[in-house]
Formats: structure tokens, C-alpha cells, sequence
């Protein structure tokens, strides 16, 4: 009942109340990366959703202009903007995704959405069951370290949540993400 009805009513109450509390800071960006080279605000991108439908994701663009559809680790390779290193240490670049949690195309919790070319993450999750749960902004795979995270690594953490889907489950993956959000970035 949970994950067909409430979750979802769970999705609207807590994507619209960030939408409104956070837009003073979406907007300051929205400015911010307007200002610093005149190109879109937004970066959209073609991600694969819940039974692997396709949708658009979006973030706000932290790259140059017209950087490619690459996976997020990869990504990182590429030249950003100042503005994009602000937005991207704060995890600001995420918010717009709260646009598409209130569209109905992602959720708060579940497995990060994979572009269409992670072949084997997808598989991965097809066989574990993740693949039937709606993309999340935030996961057990998120508050696990995932940018540096094997496909495997990813994939196990997206099965172990698609067999525990529950409100409990959720509310601590989001009071887990707080907590990972707001801990001090890594010295080098």
C-alpha cells in the first residue's frame, strides 16, 4: 500500500514544500549561471526511469555549454564552471530534480537514475527488482558513497532497497542524506 499509494502522496507533500522553500536559492543560481556565460540555466538530460522508461532529468547546468551525456563519474573529468563548483561541493546542481519528483517521473528515495547507456547497471537492476522502483534523488546507494561506487557496488545497494521499500526505510535513507549532506567535504 505504501509504495503504490502513500509514496507517492509522500513525493508531492515533500517536493512541494522544498520547491517552495528552497526557490530564493534556486533562483540565486538560476541568476548565478545565467550571469557567469549567458548559456542555459538548466541541463537536461535522457535518464532511464521505473521499468526503464525514459524521461528527462534535470539539474542545473554545471559544465561548460553542451557538455556530452556522460555518467556522473566520468562527467567529472570535464572542465565546470565556477559556478558549477559551488552548486556541485553543495549539491545545489540536484535541486531542479524536485521538479521531476513532483511530475511524478522520480521519487525522493530509489535508485539513482542511470543513463541509458549503463547497459549493466540496468541489467543489474532488472535482475534484483530495483528497475520497478522509481528513480530517487537520494538512496542507500547515495548515503553509501556512490560517486566512487562500482556498478555492482550500486546495483546491490538498489536491490536491497527494492525488497525494503517501506515509509521507515524512507524516512532514514532522507534523515541519512542530511546527515551526509552537512558533513565537512574531504581536505586534499
Amino acid at each position: 500500500m505504501y509504495q503504490r499509494f502513500f509514496k507517492r502522496v509522500l513525493d508531492l507533500v515533500l517536493s512541494g514544500i522544498a520547491l517552495l522553500a528552497l526557490s530564493p536559492i534556486m533562483l540565486l543560481t538560476a541568476i548565478a549561471i545565467r550571469l557567469e556565460d549567458g548559456g542555459p540555466i538548466l541541463f537536461s538530460q535522457q535518464r532511464s526511469g521505473r521499468d526503464g522508461k525514459l524521461f528527462r532529468v534535470l539539474k542545473f547546468r554545471s559544465m561548460l555549454i553542451n557538455a556530452g551525456d556522460l555518467p556522473s563519474a566520468q562527467a567529472r573529468t570535464l572542465p565546470i564552471t565556477r559556478v558549477g563548483k559551488i552548486i556541485r561541493r553543495t549539491n545545489i546542481d540536484e535541486l531542479p530534480q524536485l521538479m521531476n519528483i513532483f511530475a511524478g517521473d522520480m521519487s525522493i528515495v530509489g535508485p539513482r537514475p542511470a543513463l541509458p547507456s549503463q547497459a549493466a547497471l540496468l541489467e543489474m537492476r532488472r535482475t534484483n527488482g530495483a528497475i520497478h522502483c522509481k528513480p530517487g534523488l537520494t538512496g542507500l546507494a547515495q548515503i553509501n558513497s556512490y560517486d566512487n561506487m562500482p556498478e555492482e557496488e550500486k546495483a546491490n545497494w538498489d536491490g536491497i532497497y527494492a525488497a525494503k521499500v517501506s515509509l521507515l526505510t524512507d524516512v532514514g535513507i532522507i534523515l541519512r542524506t542530511f546527515r551526509y549532506l552537512t558533513k565537512p567535504p574531504p581536505v586534499y
